[in-house]
């Protein structure tokens, strides 16, 4: 009989979170859906399911909620738009999907799947993923269910500013600062009964975003990873430094050939990121069940559970 643990952990976003810009009852709200997510992934790790099953069922609480970047709760690009992203990959194979700049696809982590397993590409983007998402009989929404007042006003703000605002950005000036603004990307790795690992992320990208830009959530070795050999990882953070760095990757190569602990490779993965002006989080999973959720911001949405069924679910640093 196989004995191999299994366990999930999660991310929500890292950023300049912290305690007094949180009320309590926002702060519950977030604990609330991060359990939802983790309860969610866990039940099909439970019943024997697949990692890949438990990262999508996980991400895709998270996606349903407003309280993300991803989903229901994307940011507006430039253009008024949701514009969203997402990748998964299988550790065991080294199969991979991703979809960016969809705007119809209700779990844009279900279209990254599909694309995995039912064609023969890694990444489709703008319309095209739409169509191939509508073809494969995914849930297609009107653009007007990302739609959230919160956001819009976000995006009111980034334009009177001339700025770009990513999804952690905080104000440096704190009477003008939204308490929520850097509401974030989500992203989970799982290890099932198998032995298997799997790895995914989704995120609705940068407010005022402009000329279709696409960050790192999509791309696979930079936002999301898994390796039956190494690890999975979910990033969150400074897109564009997470792709220079190959982050995700970066996190595994590390394990995988200089053997050092997932924790070390994380942290050097986000140590290289600071040096080059970029700041996030990883969470990072081994075969063994080994976790890491590591962050050189003020606090991380997170969360895991495991075989005995204890969950964890922090914020702040």
């Amino acid at each position: 009989m196989n004995t191999s643990p299994i366990r999930l952990v999660i991310h929500g976003g890292a950023g300049t979170i912290t305690r007094g810009k949180l009320t309590a009852e926002l702060e519950q709200a977030y604990r609330q859906v991060l359990s939802q997510s983790l309860t969610a992934g866990y039940a099909v790790l439970e019943a024997g399911g697949s990692s890949i099953d438990a990262v999508i069922a996980a991400i895709v609480v998270m996606e349903d909620s407003p309280l993300f970047n991803a989903g229901k709760g994307s940011v507006f690009s430039n253009a008024g738009r949701n514009e969203l992203d997402a990748s998964i990959m299988d550790g065991s194979t080294r199969m991979a999907g991703a979809v960016a700049a969809v705007t119809m696809i209700r779990n844009p982590i279900r279209a990254a799947h599909a694309v995995m397993t039912q064609s023969a590409h890694v990444m489709l983007i703008g319309q095209g993923a739409d169509d191939f998402a509508a073809e494969k009989r995914l849930e297609i929404v009107d653009p007007s269910y990302f739609h959230t007042q919160f956001r819009w006003d976000q995006l009111q703000k980034a334009i009177a500013e001339e700025r770009v605002l990513r999804d952690h950005d905080a104000d440096p000036d704190t009477s003008r600062r939204d308490r929520d603004e850097k509401r974030g990307t989500v992203g989970a790795v799982a290890l099932d009964r198998h032995g298997n690992l799997a790895a995914g992320t989704s995120t609705g990208g940068l407010t005022n975003k402009r000329f279709g830009r696409v960050g790192d959530s999509p791309v696979i070795g930079a936002g999301t990873y898994a390796d039956n050999r190494s690890v999975a990882v979910s990033a969150t953070g400074t897109g564009e430094i997470f792709i220079r760095t190959v982050a995700a990757f970066n996190t595994a190569a590390q394990v995988r050939l200089q053997h050092i602990t997932i924790t070390e490779a994380a942290d050097n993965t986000l140590a290289e990121i600071a040096a080059i002006g970029g700041d996030g989080g990883l969470i990072v999973l081994d075969a063994k069940g080994n976790y890491a959720m590591r962050f050189n911001t003020s606090g991380m949405y997170r969360g895991t559970i495991g075989s005995n069924g204890i969950m964890r679910v922090e914020i702040f640093s």
